[in-house]
């Protein structure tokens, strides 16, 4: 996965994204915190509304990040320097 961009760090041990190591990383992961944040303190009376739209959006997220994760996601043991 080189030729897309490469907006965060691959995790050194599991699988997964790391830290974001670009200014899109970062302004991702920040937009996602603070609207979740938003609806949640809107949707707090109604946890059925906000289950079904914090789960599209967790999923809409994760894949971002699976997708622009240096050398995309696969186990790691740590041993890449």
């Amino acid at each position: 996965m080189s030729d897309g961009p490469e907006w965060f760090a691959p995790k050194r041990y599991g699988y997964g994204s790391g830290m974001p190591i670009s200014w899109q990383g970062w302004a991702l992961t920040i937009g996602f915190v603070l609207l979740n944040v938003v609806i949640a303190v809107e949707l707090s009376n109604r946890p059925l509304q906000l289950v079904a739209v914090a789960i599209p959006g967790f999923v809409v997220f994760m894949v971002i990040c699976a997708r622009t994760t240096r050398g995309g996601w696969r186990w790691r043991w740590g041993d890449d320097g």
